[in-house]
């Protein structure tokens, strides 16, 4: 599980670097600038699950249920939350209208909050000092 959660980290990481540098030099001549401030904060929130990912996949603070909810929660979240700000930043540039599932940052957010409070409860039940 530990290789699983490391490499999606890795996947992550690597992708939100890709789109961080398209941001910065290719949709800037594409989109407004409040579209590219909404993109980069989908970078932004994928790269920090990112380090997440990479973090809880080298240690050994969370059991492995707890690690797998986070690990899936964290996957369906970024997906949802930076996937759809990705669609919403560059609807413009689409001939599919991403607006009608803007539903699905929120729902995103709630997830990536969700895997978070999974590590808090599993913290807390431990027996570790």
């Amino acid at each position: 599980m530990n290789k699983k959660i490391l490499a999606t980290g890795v996947f992550f990481g690597v992708i939100a670097i890709v789109l961080g540098a398209f941001a910065a030099h290719g949709l800037k001549k594409l989109v407004d600038a409040d579209a590219i401030q909404s993109f980069e904060t989908g970078v932004r929130y994928q790269l920090y699950h990112a380090f997440l990912l990479l973090i809880i996949g080298s240690s050994s603070f969370l059991n492995i249920k707890a690690k797998k909810w986070v690990f899936y929660l964290i996957i369906v979240g970024v997906l949802c939350f930076s996937g759809s700000i990705y669609g919403l930043a560059t609807d413009a540039l689409s001939s599919f209208n991403f607006k009608s599932i803007a539903l699905i940052t929120p729902l995103g957010g709630v997830l990536l909050i969700s895997a978070w409070l999974v590590m808090l409860i599993d913290i807390l039940k431990s027996k570790v000092n």
